[in-house]
């Protein structure tokens, strides 16, 4: 999908992934290839992240970096991260972590579902026609 959405509205896709997650080279899209160490893949698209980029992770950390250098954040499911929501979800996430480290168990994540699609290629057409950046 965003392949797709990328062509329609003129916006240049780059993918980063390690080896393990290889995308591969797809259509005009560019792929980054990284490392395997932790956070390789968050660091490699942290440091291209540009004013005015989309990025789609579902990491409220990177998130949280990409919107410190005014670029937009979506994730996968179509929610739009903001400077407005992205502190109570680092907080979510720090308490669901201690509690984890305490013994606790949290949940999966759900399957996704046809209304994320719907709620993703929604968000991600949003982001795409109202942004700058098209190259």
């Amino acid at each position: 999908m965003a392949y797709r959405l990328a062509r329609e509205y003129r916006w240049q896709l780059v993918t980063v992934a390690s080896f393990h997650h290889d995308l591969g080279a797809r259509g005009d899209a560019e792929h980054l290839t990284v490392g395997d160490e932790p956070e390789a893949t968050d660091v490699a698209l942290a440091n291209r992240t540009r004013a005015g980029d989309v990025v789609v992770t579902q990491d409220y950390g990177l998130a949280a970096l990409v919107l410190a250098k005014q670029a937009a954040a979506l994730g996968p499911g179509g929610r739009v991260y903001t400077p407005e929501n992205i502190h109570l979800l680092l907080a979510e996430r720090h308490l669901q972590a201690r509690w984890r480290r305490g013994g606790g168990r949290t949940r999966g994540l759900a399957g996704r579902t046809a209304d994320d699609d719907r709620r993703f290629e929604g968000a991600l057409r949003r982001l795409l026609a109202a942004g700058a950046r098209r190259d």
